[in-house]
């Protein structure tokens, strides 16, 4: 009773010191969400807007994207993973809207990577500024899906860059298809399941490459990766060493990435046992989202809630692999729940107000959520625009 006493005082101590604008969207989202889905054609725009407005106002100015715009430390800055995928965002954005601003932006944000590529051909984890600065599986692998992208839309300035980070994830992968030798400084220690989402950065690249034997190698490791993956896969779809800190209760976000790394593998080297190992996570995911398309941030091994509040990025990246399911397998459980996720995300995007809040995405809803408490994530943006494009793609004005 006296710890809970504590803690309560604690949290009123936090409020009161709170910034005016989080004390107000902590009020707003003890609301709920509003009750309409604004679209796809409002929210697109400004979810671009958002990520023109983290390169321009990144606080290390260095033409990556910021990590966050935080409503207590206002903008991060450049975060070299997620600065990496959502350079094929800006790009696929400019060509089908005609826009040069994007693709300028887009370019800058490559020759700024290339910039701090580590000769051996990996990647830092963390934001510039961070420590300690070593090369990174996971951030080399995301950041791979970005110089492939270059390297499709401009060539030479980028393949090569492309084909060292490509061929030092495969250098480095375990034999058994674990990457265990440069793991993030920034996560719990231990193997993780998540980085079939690295296996889609290789996909990626064997996609752009014009030399096929270079292109076979790279998406055989990625094959490889995503097996091991899948011995951690128990009967009911859920995954084992899934998660950052929790792999008793992994985040949406990561479990995200896990189905998305499992469908871009398959999706190239037609490895039925791949879609399979997405398709029994995804139908499990779809039983736990409810009407209104909440879904818990934290899911426990039994797919039960274990939080109550979401993490928006998850819902995004999830509501996107069901989509991408539903195309291979006509399952219309699966397009639904998928539809029903990114409609929630959606009514969750300020329409209006300050550069850094109007257009963005937050980490966790309500906003003092665990997950990216009080900040509006740069790939929270990226992977709900993404979500959105494919959701108008596949079936149409949303």
């Amino acid at each position: 009773m006296l710890e809970s006493l504590k803690r309560t005082a604690q949290g009123r101590l936090q409020e009161l010191r709170l910034p005016a604008q989080a004390k107000q969207l902590r009020r707003h989202d003890r609301r709920g969400v509003p009750s309409s889905d604004p679209g796809s054609d409002l929210v697109e725009p400004l979810l671009l807007d958002w990520l023109r407005a983290a390169q321009d106002y990144s606080s290390s100015r260095d033409g990556g994207a910021a990590r966050d715009f935080s409503l207590i430390n206002g903008w991060a800055s450049s975060y070299p993973e997620t600065s990496g995928y959502i350079v094929p965002t800006l790009i696929e954005a400019g060509r089908r809207l005609g826009d040069e601003d994007l693709l300028r932006r887009a370019r800058k944000m490559l020759d700024w990577l290339v910039e701090i590529q580590f000769p051996d051909g990996g990647f830092q984890g963390g934001t510039i500024g961070a420590s300690p600065v070593v090369p990174v599986t996971f951030n080399t692998g995301q950041i791979l899906m970005g110089l492939a992208a270059g390297s499709r839309e401009w060539g030479a300035p980028y393949d090569e860059r492309m084909h060292r980070a490509a061929g030092w994830l495969v250098e480095t992968i375990d034999d058994d298809g674990c990457w265990r030798r440069f793991p993030t400084p920034f996560a719990a220690f231990g193997e993780k399941v998540y980085e079939t989402h690295v296996s889609w950065g290789l996909i990626e690249a064997a996609r752009a490459s014009t030399d096929s034997h270079a292109a076979s190698l790279y998406a055989a490791t990625a094959r490889r990766n995503c097996l091991w993956a899948m011995t951690h896969q128990r009967s009911n779809g859920w995954f084992a060493k899934c998660c950052l800190e929790q792999p008793e209760a992994p985040l949406t976000h990561t479990i995200g990435y896990a189905m998305r790394g499992l469908i871009e593998v398959y999706d190239y080297t037609r490895d039925a046992s791949l879609l399979a190992a997405a398709q029994l996570a995804g139908r499990a995911i779809a039983g736990q989202v409810r009407s209104d398309g909440f879904l818990a941030g934290r899911l426990a091994s039994d797919w039960s809630p274990a939080a109550a509040w979401t993490c928006l990025t998850g819902s995004a990246q999830i509501g996107h692999a069901l989509l991408l399911l539903y195309a291979e397998t006509k399952e219309e459980n699966l397009r639904d729940a998928g539809r029903r996720l990114l409609g929630y995300v959606r009514r969750t995007v300020p329409l209006e107000g300050p550069v850094g809040i109007r257009g963005g995405v937050r980490g966790s809803y309500p906003i003092d959520g665990e997950y990216g408490t009080y900040e509006f994530l740069n790939w929270a943006a990226k992977f709900l625009l993404d979500a959105c494009r494919y959701e108008r793609t596949l079936l149409g004005a949303v």
